[in-house]
């Protein structure tokens, strides 16, 4: 069993790792696709869509089969950034919007910021979802370059595209007027709905393109080509490359050339040309010789939506089912991690930042609370190495279930709360329910009642952490670091399609 690393009051040289000559840092490169279903790549058990790419790259890798995000975005990216989990850096209920008030704090240490400390060029290419204010972006946060929309790629305006999937009828904004009064502008996570300002593609600091629906489907294209640029760049120096894409949340826009290929639809064409968009960072980093000293790591930020599939697991996106967190990851290193290998040890996004640290060796952040472990032994097939013991689902501010070993309680709810689509697909248990996921890993038979020794040990738990970050949806624990807050929040793009002050940039990205 490992422990979670706390770094309070006994002195950063008790938890720096040795540092390492400057060749022998390895590259780091994460990329995090949006809302993709545990079962929609190949490695994953898909037979709908054609991942090739991510055949061998897992067949040259090791699949990590029990690795754990967020429910939905926003708080799966702050748990990447941060090593700890999201109630503690980020304490929000749900995802930031467009001119959110609020965002990642700027005294929050990224996982950019230790590695550029260690020596390292970082670049982040894709969806930030972490605060679209200066403070709050990613070259406030560690990051050297950004290219990328700032958020989701649904929260712009419904006449350029997105509301709507390539191909479908746009919404017309005045027969949504209603909808549009009802979402309003929230005081501190933003403007919702159909009042969102115009999507922006932004570089560093400023704009440098307005994401209509021909800039959507040339969104993949756009980060893969900069990802490459990025790599081949900084080839000759150890560098991090966090490429977050915006594929494949709705509205789906897959590329022009790759309409119609697949047998699974939109979704599937989408999927496809992320597949094919990992084989070309892939290759590129085959060419330039640095792939056994590059590590990749492959998953996404939150389990599928109806529109993908998680397989046999229950539930999806924005659930603390197994199918709304569980990510289907692969990591890949040749020469060091064994191929074709795979790994069901409990790991997640909180683990990111520690990992990265000990191998490059970084300084981990001084004095505060990290969630995550090194989970370097894990990844890299290390004979004996373990995972995680115990993990918290936290979906928002409350906290829904608990896993230790094979374990899981979900603490439910008032009232069952029906679940949407699919039979069985979402929804919440009325009061406790227990599963044993190695032999129930799509939870369908509650055993509380038959195991109320290993039920009281999971609430026991639940306590601790209560102490911690508090566990209902009202509690903030003393364990909760504050929230990044700006006074007068503006957009990047208003609805005139007037820049932000000091935010404008050469229109010249997308190819």
């Amino acid at each position: 069993m490992k422990l979670p690393l706390s770094i309070l009051t006994l002195g950063l040289a008790s938890f720096v790792a040795p540092v390492m000559a400057a060749e022998a840092k390895p590259n780091f490169i994460v990329i995090n696709i949006d809302d993709l279903g545990y079962a929609d790549i190949g490695p994953f058990g898909s037979t709908l869509n054609r991942t090739p790419n991510l055949d061998r790259m897992a067949s040259e890798g090791r699949k990590l089969t029990s690795y754990y995000a967020a429910p939905v975005c926003s708080p799966s990216r702050a748990s990447l950034m941060t090593g700890s989990y999201p109630k503690r850096s980020l304490p929000i209920p749900h995802v930031l919007f467009p001119s959110a008030a609020v965002g990642l704090h700027p005294d929050e240490v990224t996982i950019a910021e230790v590695l550029r400390d260690a020596g390292y060029r970082t670049g982040c290419i894709g969806k930030w979802h972490l605060g679209d204010q200066p403070e709050f972006l990613p070259t406030s946060q560690g990051f050297d370059y950004y290219l990328g929309i700032p958020y989701s790629n649904d929260m712009g305006t419904a006449a350029e595209g997105t509301k709507s999937d390539l191909g479908a009828p746009i919404p017309d904004t005045a027969e949504n007027a209603a909808k549009a009064k009802a979402a309003s502008e929230d005081p501190e996570t933003g403007v919702k709905g159909m009042r969102q300002p115009p999507l922006p593609l932004v570089e560093n600091e400023k704009v440098v393109g307005r994401v209509k629906q021909d800039e959507h489907q040339a969104i993949v294209e756009t980060y893969t080509n900069a990802a490459v640029k990025f790599v081949r760049e900084k080839a000759d120096s150890p560098f991090f490359l966090y490429l977050p894409h915006s594929a494949v949340h709705f509205p789906l826009y897959p590329g022009k050339e790759w309409v119609g290929k697949s047998e699974n639809g939109l979704y599937g064409d989408w999927v496809e040309e992320v597949d094919a968009s990992v084989g070309r960072i892939l290759d590129t980093v085959r060419e330039l010789g640095i792939a056994e000293r590059t590590l990749v790591l492959f998953t996404s930020d939150n389990g599928g939506t109806s529109r993908g599939t998680n397989g046999i697991l229950r539930g999806h996106k924005g659930s603390t089912w197994e199918g709304g967190v569980r990510a289907p990851t692969i990591v890949w290193w040749p020469g060091t991690i064994p191929a074709g290998t795979s790994s069901d040890a409990i790991t997640g996004m909180h683990d990111v930042l520690p990992t990265f640290a000990a191998l490059a060796g970084g300084s981990l952040p001084v004095g505060r609370r990290l969630d995550g472990i090194d989970a370097s032994g894990v990844w890299l097939g290390k004979e004996g190495a373990e995972g995680h013991e115990v993990f918290h689902y936290f979906r928002g501010f409350e906290l829904q279930a608990i896993r230790r070993g094979s374990w899981k309680l979900h603490f439910g709810s008032a009232v069952a709360v029906k679940a949407k689509g699919k039979s069985g697909n979402g929804g919440r248990p009325e009061g406790l329910a227990l599963y044993h996921l190695d032999s129930d890993l799509g939870e369908k038979t509650n055993v509380a009642q038959a195991n109320p020794q290993v039920v009281s040990e999971l609430q026991a738990l639940a306590v601790e952490m209560d102490a911690d970050l508090g566990v209902k949806s009202d509690a903030r624990g003393p364990g909760v670091r504050q929230l990044g807050r700006v006074a007068d929040p503006s957009p990047f793009l208003d609805h005139e399609g007037r820049v932000r002050a000091n935010a404008v940039g050469k229109v010249d990205v997308f190819p």
